[in-house]
């Protein structure tokens, strides 16, 4: 790949590199205390808020594997981006007005509030390995970019070798620049990575085999019919039912529980900022489903033609694509090559800037020195982000395969669910029911996994075996099933052993955390949204208009719904009315997506 570009691209990606490298560390050497260093001064505007969480977001992993999934299996992939919106309200309304209200550094800070120091710890303890599965599969698809960036020149690479080039990169920013760093890095990264994607989307669609975004629906219709949103619901990897249960529990995580992403909204100036930041990042989020998973589709039928079927492997359709569809010379491919390169790095050091805060504060400062100053504070959650790339990098040498041809994104995703429902479970019982209590909350969370497992086997041994069971949801539990139904039987335990609790008069702490005015009047445009599409859904199933019909009067209510209680809400006027603009957009076009490609 190296050896195929001209001069013009290598200055592109060597000067884009450098400017993110400078602009970054503008500010690193300066003497930072707990607060500087982790929270970058709580001083972020609400444009840095949207870029940050879309660059820690929408990261290398994501693009590389969003494309593969889209060319594998299809359009379907965008639930992941799409059906996020309902998360990201949920966050705005609900959860950002109560974590912000005692200026928390971790939403483990938040649990100990809530229930007791017990759960705040095993928070910590969850997430950090939640980020190690992260951290492994970035290492992991980052070497193999590496590998084949620069592959067949004198700078080839081993899988080993990027691995630790990456591993190196990720300690040496994260512990110079901090939180501040890693926020103007993001911002920057979103720029970039979002004129790479457009980019590579728009000449992909130009390629004589797919005639522009039209000439894919047209192409898609009469051959594999991949640009359909929804799968069977027996489907082994994304099944439609799974969607609207298994991944909604997944993006209520990440959006509303998930350290590395909800520590940019609690380093907002102001709740406005934060609120407003989120909901252009969920905005953002909208482009990768065009650009990026129906770019990979229509790279199923480029590849197709050329190489025949099969020939491409998943993880690799982005740097194919990158050969077979931008042209040398005019500094398209740097600048691609440089998105893509920056985010290799970027959603790690996030990640890693996040796991530095956890140890130090909720680990260190809590048990450890709760005297310790500001600069051995610090200096531990520095030498943690050491200690925690090192053991990356001996597990992601052991478990990734770089000639696998599997889609590591759902491997990931696969992985990790038997841990995130526990999460959500603690959080949104803490948030709606007042008798919730820390005994309850623990067993729930950190029984997740058992129940995961139980779950496994109950459909294994019991359900499966039934023919409709089988026939109707597969042989095999989907993960986003499994997700489910562990967060249906947790919710079991946590209702019972709560009342179990209180009766026996062993709650550890007064429980119970009221909505703010905002948060309740979302619910109430959320249910009266359900209402609208229930009979517009009718329609549309039955035929009696197109989906794609139905999809300009189903957004269209969508938005007039969000203006009208814009209008009509009484307290908090000002912010609500400025809000609900942005936020009945971002509605309205979920809405529309979610219709048209029915």
């Amino acid at each position: 790949m190296i050896e195929s570009l001209q001069r013009l691209d290598i200055a592109v990606v060597v000067g884009l590199i450098l400017f993110l490298l400078i602009a970054s560390f503008r500010s690193s050497f300066k003497k930072k205390d707990s607060e500087e260093y982790f929270m970058a001064s709580r001083s972020l505007r609400w444009w840095s808020v949207a870029g940050s969480i879309f660059g820690t977001n929408i990261h290398a992993q994501q693009i590389i594997g969003m494309m593969g999934i889209g060319y594998s299996i299809g359009f379907a992939q965008s639930h992941y981006e799409v059906w996020a919106v309902p998360a990201v309200l949920i966050l705005v309304y609900v959860f950002i007005p109560i974590y912000r209200k005692k200026n928390f550094f971790t939403l483990s800070q938040f649990l100990e509030e809530r229930y007791n120091a017990h759960t705040r710890l095993s928070y910590v303890i969850i997430m950090v390995a939640f980020i190690m599965i992260q951290l492994i599969g970035g290492f992991y698809i980052g070497s193999r970019t590496l590998i084949f960036l620069f592959a067949d020149s004198a700078m080839a690479i081993s899988y080993t070798q990027g691995i630790f080039i990456i591993a190196i990169v990720t300690v040496l920013f994260t512990v110079i620049g901090g939180m501040e760093s890693v926020v103007v890095a993001d911002n920057i990264l979103t720029i970039i990575m979002i004129l790479a994607v457009v980019i590579m989307g728009s000449l992909t669609y130009m390629q004589p085999e797919i005639g522009g975004i039209s000439g894919l629906l047209t192409l898609d219709h009469a051959a594999d019919n991949k640009m359909h949103l929804y799968l069977p619901s027996d489907h082994k990897d994304l099944p439609w039912p799974g969607i609207f249960t298994g991944l909604t529990i997944l993006n209520f995580f990440y959006w509303t529980t998930n350290q590395y992403q909800v520590q940019r909204v609690l380093a907002a100036k102001t709740e406005y900022d934060a609120k407003l930041g989120s909901i252009l990042a969920g905005c953002l989020k909208l482009i990768i489903p065009f650009f990026s998973i129906a770019a990979g589709t229509a790279a199923y039928y480029i590849f197709k033609s050329r190489y025949g079927v099969g020939v491409v492997k998943p993880d690799d359709t982005f740097m194919t694509l990158l050969q077979e569809v931008v042209p040398s010379g005019f500094g398209l491919k740097g600048l691609i090559l440089a998105g893509l390169i920056c985010a290799i790095f970027s959603a790690i050091y996030s990640m890693m800037n996040s796991v530095s805060t956890m140890f130090a504060i909720d680990v260190y400062k809590k048990h450890l020195r709760p005297q310790a100053s500001d600069q051995n504070t610090v200096r531990f959650g520095q030498v943690m982000v050491v200690i925690m790339c090192g053991i990356a990098v001996f597990l992601t040498h052991l478990t990734f395969d770089p000639n696998s041809s599997d889609n590591f994104f759902l491997q990931i995703a696969r992985q990790t669910s038997y841990i995130k429902p526990g999460l959500v479970l603690v959080f949104f019982w803490g948030v709606f029911w007042r008798k919730t209590n820390a005994w309850a909350a623990m067993i729930a969370l950190l029984g997740s996994p058992l129940i995961g497992y139980g779950c496994d086997m109950l459909y294994e041994h019991i359900l499966s075996p039934i023919p409709w069971v089988a026939e109707t949801f597969g042989t095999q539990l989907n993960f986003l099933y499994r997700v489910f139904m562990i967060t249906f039987f947790g919710s079991f335990v946590v209702y019972f052993l709560s009342l179990w609790f209180n009766r026996n008069k062993e709650i550890t702490k007064a429980g119970g955390l009221n909505l703010t005015v905002s948060g309740s009047n979302i619910w109430r445009v959320l249910s009266h949204i359900s209402f609208i599409h229930g009979p517009l859904i009718g329609i549309a199933y039955s035929g009696l208009l197109s989906p794609q019909l139905v999809a300009f009067f189903a957004s269209g209510f969508t938005f007039i719904l969000f203006m009208w209680y814009a209008k009509t809400d009484k307290s908090d006027r000002a912010f609500f009315k400025k809000d609900l603009f942005f936020a009945g957009i971002l509605s309205a076009a979920m809405v529309f997506i979610m219709y048209f490609f029915a």
